[in-house]
């Protein structure tokens, strides 16, 4: 049993000053209370540590150097399928691929860009990559088919939300007006290339490329309107059932239209 440094009572459980090393009672525990020598060190202020800020997350300065191999290989991919059917025919094979490139492949880059955009605006993290067995299958099945029929998914755009607890999901607001952005910037492009439709009076190199440019978009808008699995259309149709009709069975009855 110890005695109390300022009183001398005896303290069964005396209390060890941190500043002073003295001993004392439940009364002069404090060192204000027992004047400790070492009180100028209790009220001297301390010293904050500066709070560090986190480092800004570049997220959304442009496009990494992977990103934008992988999509010029999937805009040549597409534009290459879309032209096979001339693949034998060295005088038009380069005219086929060029207008392939300026219609399908443009708004295949269109399509996936806005998924991109949309999702950086929702502050996600976006970037395009390439699927590699769809890749394959599009280039397979174009060479097989001469170009009849083409699988047009060498790649998707990958989100991700940012600063979120737990498992990455958007909500469904988010997730819709995000995977409509797609479709909706394809049928932009279809409208903008109808009017080259009408020039050249029916034929040429113009007339060609408004054509294509014109059913190529509006039948990748429709393709990926699908209510069903990983379309587009399955989000926005969840979400909202009627925006999606709305959308959806106009594009779908102008696209067999136009075929």
């Amino acid at each position: 049993m110890a005695k109390c440094t300022k009183c001398g009572a005896r303290a069964e459980l005396p209390f060890l000053c941190s500043y002073c090393g003295g001993y004392f009672c439940v009364e002069h525990r404090l060192p204000e209370s027992h004047e400790c020598p070492g009180l100028a060190k209790v009220r001297a202020p301390r010293r904050e540590r500066p709070i560090a800020r986190p480092r800004a997350r570049h997220f959304f300065k442009g496009f990494g150097s992977t990103e934008v191999k992988h999509l010029l290989v999937a805009w040549a991919v597409i534009g290459f399928c879309f032209s096979s059917r001339a693949l034998w025919d060295a005088k038009a094979f380069p005219i086929f691929f060029a207008t392939s490139l300026a219609t399908v492949g443009a708004g295949f880059l269109a399509h996936e860009l806005s998924h991109k955009f949309v999702a950086q605006r929702f502050g996600c993290w976006a970037e395009f990559r390439l699927w590699r067995l769809g890749l394959l299958l599009a280039l397979l099945l174009a060479l097989v088919s001469m170009g009849r029929f083409v699988f047009a998914a060498p790649g998707a755009v990958y989100i991700t939300p940012l600063g979120l607890m737990g498992p990455p999901i958007l909500a469904k607001r988010e997730g819709a007006i995000i995977s409509l952005s797609g479709p909706l910037a394809n049928i932009s492009i279809a409208i903008l290339f109808l009017p080259l439709g009408f020039l050249s009076g029916g034929v040429g190199m113009v007339h060609l490329i408004g054509e294509m440019g014109f059913r190529a978009n509006l039948w990748l808008a429709a393709f990926n309107l699908l209510p069903l699995g990983v379309f587009d259309g399955s989000k926005v149709f969840e979400w909202k059932p009627w925006l999606w009709a709305s959308i959806a069975i106009p594009v779908w009855a102008l696209a067999l239209y136009a075929a």
